[in-house]
């Protein structure tokens, strides 16, 4: 899961936050089930995911990658474009990474009644080892493993690590190019 850049993406509202990180958890459509806030981030999540699937940058890191990895490898992209983004974190903001880390999760925390059990069950594996995980490539390979294995049908997720390797450099330009375009859209839609 891409959790980093949607938790990055939400500026200084909790409330978008809590809906940006709920995004890959909730279905369909929105019917006041939330608060006003945290369905604009669900909204806001979604709105990140299509313009993701649409970026030539997005799109020309899926090609750099195996075509054997089908259309996994657009999860494996959102999930190197985390890891840029954790490995690169000063060149983004000034807040340190680690505290960035827990001011979200308290704020995740605040709201735990709002958040499916599995959600809240998993926040604290998501913000004391997943993302401080994805600075390194290791993080990243053991995150594909665990995903490759709640996967039921055949999938090479597990060996993802080696394609972030083999195409680290370009990978890493086109995220360089794609999260400025991304931020302007999160400005110009939040």
């Amino acid at each position: 899961m891409n959790f980093l850049a949607h938790l990055y993406l939400s500026g200084d509202d909790p409330e978008l936050l809590v809906g940006n990180l709920l995004g890959d958890f909730v279905k369909g459509r929105l019917s006041g089930n939330f608060p006003d806030g945290i369905e604009r981030g669900i909204e806001l999540h979604r709105r990140i995911d299509s313009f993701s699937g649409r970026s030539r940058h997005f799109i020309r890191s899926k090609r750099r990658l195996d075509e054997s990895f089908g259309h996994f490898r657009g999860v494996l992209v959102d999930l190197f474009y985390d890891h840029f983004l954790a490995a690169h974190w000063d060149d983004y903001t000034d807040v340190p990474f680690q505290l960035f880390l827990a001011e979200a999760r308290q704020i995740a925390e605040e709201y735990a009644e709002l958040l499916p059990e599995r959600l809240r069950l998993a926040l604290p594996v998501i913000f004391a080892e997943l993302l401080p995980s994805y600075r390194k490539i290791e993080g990243i390979a053991r995150a594909l493993q665990r995903m490759s294995i709640r996967i039921t049908r055949p999938n090479r997720l597990g060996e993802g690590a080696i394609e972030l390797r083999r195409h680290y450099n370009g990978l890493y330009d086109d995220f360089r190019e794609f999260l400025p375009e991304l931020r302007g859209f999160v400005n110009g839609k939040a």
